[in-house]
């Protein structure tokens, strides 16, 4: 059994003259320590360095008794601790959890784990319940379902929004309310946080329940909406390749970037501004895919050669992007910026960046016909379903130069055909 007691140590005299009240716990014939709120000094102390003042003892004696009842609770799985876990549970059995600060940690972890936007998405949950809540120290115990629910209606409508640009700088904008898409990736997210925290802070086997409330079994996340479809002809990405843009303008950043997507089977924007020139090895681009790359055995590696159209435009960002744009956030943001400007300059209305990725698959599969396992490979997916067959197959690279092979040359083609009936 588990015994706790408080302690003076006479080594650990400070320089004011007092000493920390320490509360010992003896486990497994080993010894942990507590330090307290509390300090004496020899006027408190007996001859044998025992607490003698009646006001110090009767609360470190409050705290005493609320250790023991805390380590009788779980006796029964107490030979599962070692006293420095045992030390730890109680120290935090007790203790409010903070909900921002434990999504500080986490989003930092995922950061550390090379899981940027994930790290990303978090980080707008995160900022949004601060502003929800109006303050930065959150506990969890107030994530409940009548809070959800209200916290969702504050998404959908108009709000202000504070936040921190690159100069340091607080910058006051006014957000729209978001849609039903948008509605269900916040929810979905804050579940994700959520669950982390009770993975982090419960443990059924030894009955430590840190958090013993479930929000999410009230207020359901649902299903996600079905999700429009984002892609365009092949007219219209040619439109796209051939549209007057000012030179080193932000329509010429957004214009070029998409189409070197396009020619590199709709690599992603934050994969463009991490790959160096060491990425480029024999005429092709190899890189592990930012978004799954810690998830993955492969390390979501994939190799793209680097076919005539996409030379020029890699050799004229590759290294550039993460130079003039301090982080990819920033890069994100005036590659937005730059759609809106090609969005008014084509005509073509809602094309994002994200557009030339899905518009490759989808001229891959339905003008070119090929095969949808094929794509995945090009796209850098993992299907599930071939996950044991995958085990006995490797990559071929030659496949996804075939799709990428089949896909370009609709546009190549088109170019043909614009020309001639120019003449």
């Amino acid at each position: 059994m588990a015994t706790v007691c408080a302690k003076v140590f006479k080594h650990h005299l400070k320089a004011d003259g007092s000493y920390n009240v320490k509360i010992r716990i003896f486990h497994k014939n080993e010894k942990k320590y507590i330090d307290t709120e509390h300090y004496v000094t020899d006027k408190q102390l007996s001859k044998n360095m025992t607490i003698k003042d009646p006001i110090i003892n009767r609360k470190v004696n409050l705290k005493i008794d609320e250790y023991r009842l805390a380590i009788s609770n779980i006796s029964e799985k107490l030979d599962f601790f070692s006293a420095e876990a045992l030390r730890d549970f109680l120290l935090n059995n007790n203790k409010e959890i903070d909900f921002i600060e434990f999504c500080d940690a986490h989003i930092c972890q995922l950061k550390k784990d090379k899981r940027g936007g994930t790290a990303a998405n978090h980080t707008t949950v995160r900022n949004s319940l601060v502003d929800y809540f109006g303050r930065k120290k959150v506990s969890i115990l107030e994530i409940t379902a009548p809070m959800l629910r209200s916290y969702e209606r504050f998404l959908r409508g108009t709000r202000t929004i504070k936040r921190s640009n690159q100069l340091k700088k607080e910058v006051t904008t006014e957000s729209a309310g978001i849609t039903d898409s948008g509605i269900y990736n916040y929810m979905r997210d804050l579940r994700t946080l959520f669950n982390a925290a009770r993975e982090k802070y419960n443990d059924e086997d030894l009955g430590i329940i840190r958090i013993p409330h479930y929000p999410f079994k009230k207020y359901k996340v649902g299903s996600p909406p079905a999700t429009k479809k984002r892609n365009i002809s092949t007219k219209l990405i040619i439109k796209i390749r051939e549209c007057e843009t000012a030179k080193n303008s932000r329509a010429e950043l957004a214009k070029e970037l998409f189409m070197l997507s396009f020619y590199l089977c709709g690599i992603n924007a934050v994969d463009l501004y991490y790959i160096s020139k060491n990425n480029i090895k024999k005429g092709r681009l190899e890189y592990n895919r930012c978004k799954t790359e810690g998830r993955r055995k492969d390390n979501a590696f994939i190799s793209i050669k680097v076919i005539d159209e996409a030379a020029p435009l890699l050799e004229k960002y590759i290294e550039k992007l993460s130079v003039r744009y301090a982080t990819s956030k920033g890069f994100d943001g005036a590659l937005s910026r730059g759609m809106k400007h090609l969005r008014e300059t084509t005509g073509i209305p809602e094309i994002t960046y994200y557009w030339a990725r899905h518009s490759f698959a989808n001229c891959a599969r339905n003008d070119c016909r090929i095969s949808k396992d094929d794509i995945a490979l090009a796209l850098n997916h993992v299907d599930n379903g071939h996950r044991t067959t995958d085990i006995y197959i490797a990559k071929d690279w030659r496949i996804v130069d075939e799709v990428q092979l089949k896909v370009v040359n609709l546009l190549r083609n088109g170019r043909s055909k614009a020309n001639h009936g120019s003449k």
